[in-house]
């Protein structure tokens, strides 16, 4: 009995693992079917709104309609349990504005694990489409977003410098952003794309120079002012990743986020808020020094900042 036993227990325990396997197999499927069409699968989405509003509040220098629409797109999109289509932002402005610091806060405020979340998909023209005559290849783009879309419904896909992406890759993304139920077969709808580029910056500066010098508020310039100047700006240039893709045309931009140049005084706050960040004392003589070595445009009035906060840090570094 116990040689027969001993005979037959491999088959038993093998006939086990295989059940076993085959369970698990099933249950990965229905949780990947599940993460596709349902809406309990969150991955690593953690949003903290209340997180991103204080930080938006204390450290976005000069901002008011940039916070205003961030903070409303996200609200509404993410209380939303079944949208209708991914959310998808445009931040223009001029350099240092705090376009790229804003896409990091979304990140850290929307993904548990942040920049580092595996859901989270920075691209950058330099590194990752640095040649124009390679655009077929790079087209591949939209099997890769399909893939990570399959993954996780839940991903953020950030698209830094859209002014030197080359001309007809975006237009893979198209399928993706608009209002269908399911593209490639698979759920898009919970997905966020955040676009950044410079173009439109000359236009927002003008609107802001024009207010300025008849005398009006900073916070009283409007969304209607700039959203259709920064709309012209993308469809007239050939060098901006919506050239001729359809995006812009079709409307599937959610909103049009601009970021207005910076006068001296929002200099100072990103001064203080550095200092503040690097635990070190807010002297008189090293913000002023900052103050005195930052260019500032047009050459009349000297207004606004020739490349607002992005050099604070180090230039700070400079004169401690």
């Amino acid at each position: 009995m116990a040689v027969g036993t001993r005979g037959r227990h491999p088959w038993g325990l093998l006939v086990g693992l295989l059940a076993l396997v085959s369970a698990a197999a099933t249950a990965w499927d229905l949780a990947s079917l599940s993460c596709n069409f349902g809406s309990f699968c969150e991955c690593d989405f953690r949003p903290d709104l209340p997180g991103l509003e204080c930080d938006l509040a204390q450290h976005l220098a000069g901002q008011h309609l940039a916070k205003a629409l961030v903070l409303q797109s996200l609200k509404a999109f993410v209380q939303d349990p079944a949208p209708t289509k991914p959310l998808v932002l445009s931040l223009h402005g001029w350099t240092g504005t705090g376009k790229s610091y804003v896409s990091s806060l979304l990140a850290q405020y929307l993904f548990q694990g942040g920049l580092r979340s595996p859901h989270v998909h920075h691209f950058s023209p330099i590194m990752h489409f640095p040649h124009p005559s390679h655009i077929e290849r790079y087209k591949d783009l939209k099997h890769w977003v399909q893939g990570n879309l399959t993954a996780c419904g839940r991903s953020l896909f950030l698209f830094d410098e859209m002014d030197k992406l080359p001309p007809g890759l975006m237009e893979v993304l198209r399928p993706f952003l608009g209002s269908s139920w399911v593209v490639y077969g698979t759920n898009y709808r919970k997905a966020i794309f955040i676009f950044i580029s410079n173009t439109g910056g000359e236009q927002i500066n003008q609107v802001a120079l024009e207010a300025w010098r008849s005398h009006r508020e900073r916070e009283e310039i409007s969304l209607q002012e700039l959203e259709p100047v920064v709309s012209r700006a993308m469809l007239d240039n050939p060098h901006h990743g919506f050239w001729r893709s359809g995006i812009v045309e079709e409307h599937l931009l959610d909103a049009v986020v601009p970021f207005l140049p910076l006068q001296r005084h929002h200099v100072r706050h990103c001064v203080l808020s550095e200092l503040a960040q690097l635990g070190l004392e807010a002297r008189d003589e090293v913000v002023q020094a900052v103050l005195d070595s930052t260019t500032f445009f047009p050459d009349e009035e000297r207004l606004f900042s020739s490349n607002g906060c992005k050099t604070v840090a180090s230039r700070i570094a400079l004169f401690l």
